[in-house]
């Protein structure tokens, strides 16, 4: 039986890591470097690395940044921020990248997930679905870190992604994210009815009660997190520890 993982989310913005709520990640929260030697000392399960000022900003990604940390990362690394072309997914594998994420390029381009899933492998190719809730009461895809919206349906793109070849989905709610009151159930249930590749929960984890929801209510197979393990006393462990005694397979606790 698959484990369950536990994903720590690193939001990168210029020089170091930001948080906030809603897709407004303005907070410093000091540098990822530091993060990733503290989540090695955690034995973490993966963790995802998001710099959010690539595709606003226009520019490629970090390739020397990631280098660097994943020299120090000793636990599954995901890459996402700025990835637009198959050269840029090469790339990011070749400096340490065990996966990349990819975000406004699949909404941009469906054909370019077939293209680099039959290259790379779709075990590697990761999709972000950022959502939020419209005016009219229903669920948008909206893309560029929260700036665009699309007027694209999450459950229909995740259709469309799962069959052009992605290997998972990082389903996150912008509505919940920062909040810490807990994940959009309704939203990972939706999308996780119609894909049968994983679909990680994301965006407002506040207890372990959350995650717990997310993945028994919701039908997730993996949560990420970040300000519950930024700004409280809480572990990615303790949530293995959790989870285990409510009969979630997790990795060795």
């Amino acid at each position: 039986m698959l484990k369950t993982r536990i994903m720590p989310t690193l939001l990168h913005k210029e020089v170091g890591l930001v948080k906030g709520k809603k897709f407004d990640s303005w907070r410093q929260v000091g540098s990822a470097m530091q993060a990733i030697k503290v989540y090695n000392m955690r034995e973490v399960d993966e963790l995802a690395f998001l710099d959010i000022s690539a595709t606003p900003g226009r520019r490629d990604p970090d390739f020397d940044l990631i280098d660097n940390l994943a020299d120090e990362c000793f636990m599954p690394l995901t890459v996402g921020g700025g990835v637009q072309t198959a050269d840029h997914i090469r790339r990011l594998l070749s400096v340490g990248a065990d996966k990349v994420c990819i975000n406004t390029a699949a909404v941009e381009n469906l054909e370019f997930i077939e293209e680099v899933a039959q290259q790379f492998g779709s075990q590697c190719i990761t999709i972000s679905i950022d959502a939020h809730i419209g005016s009219d009461g229903g669920y948008e895809v909206v893309t560029c870190c929260g700036k665009i919206p699309t007027k694209l349906n999450p459950i229909d793109h995740a259709r469309n992604v799962e069959a052009r070849g992605a290997g998972e989905i990082l389903l996150t709610s912008i509505d919940r994210d920062g909040t810490m009151t807990g994940y959009d159930i309704k939203l990972t249930r939706q999308v996780s009815d119609v894909v049968s590749i994983p679909v990680i929960a994301s965006g407002g984890a506040g207890n372990y009660e959350h995650m717990l929801e997310a993945l028994t209510i919701g039908g997730a197979s993996a949560v990420a997190a970040a300000s519950i393990f930024h700004f409280t006393e809480k572990t990615p462990l303790e949530a293995k520890r959790f989870l285990h005694a409510n009969g979630i397979p997790v990795r060795p606790v």
